[in-house]
């Protein structure tokens, strides 16, 4: 099934491979692929990278070194960012059908194991799709050191002067504008018990 979006070489048919013997690998490259990534998250880049798919004993084992980047902002000043991604897939793929007889294989003990397709092909896109999700970071900033947003006139702290006036203060708060801390709580000789 291909969901919107969906394009690129991340689908391989490894019916040969299913007939060499254990431990047999194929080599791909992988270059401007892309996945369909929910409406929150959206690809700066195209995916590329290496995958080596290797026979065993019960199926076909990816392990794939992809790159890519996300398009997104600063969480603190909110600035346009790309976020790189390196991801590292390491998945085992069970066949679905005997090879010889066409036959179902039945799924057994392993309802949720990734499963070849009835063509014999083995569809990364998934886990792909999976990897990205998870690599998201929570905050990404534009730089360590981003000082965010002036909470007066909302612009980005390193950008013009933000000496703004004192707005007029309630009241009943007027006696703590002069308040400051003399000592640090923790240096306090005279703790209290």
């Amino acid at each position: 099934m291909t969901r919107p979006g969906d394009d690129g070489p991340l689908t391989w048919n490894v019916a040969g491979l299913l007939t060499d013997d254990v431990g047999a690998h194929r080599d791909f490259a992988v270059s401007d692929a892309r996945v369909g990534l929910p409406d929150d998250l959206i690809l700066a880049r195209p995916i590329s990278g290496r995958v080596r798919l290797t026979r065993t004993n019960r199926g076909i084992v990816a392990r794939a070194d992809l790159r890519t980047a996300l398009a997104g902002e600063c969480s603190r000043c909110l600035r346009p960012l790309e976020t790189l991604l390196e991801l590292r897939l390491d998945e085992e793929f069970l066949p679905s059908l005997d090879l010889l007889t066409g036959k179902p294989l039945v799924e057994g003990d392993e309802p949720d194991v990734l499963r070849l397709s009835d063509h014999h092909e083995l569809d990364l896109r998934s886990p792909v799709r999976d990897a990205i999700s998870l690599a998201e970071p929570i905050a990404p900033l534009d730089r360590p050191d981003c000082p965010g947003l002036c909470i007066v006139c909302g612009l980005p702290l390193d950008e013009g002067i933000h000496d703004h006036p004192d707005d007029a203060i309630d009241p009943r708060l007027e006696a703590l504008r002069g308040f400051r801390v003399d000592a640090d709580p923790d240096d306090d000789p005279h703790p209290p018990s």
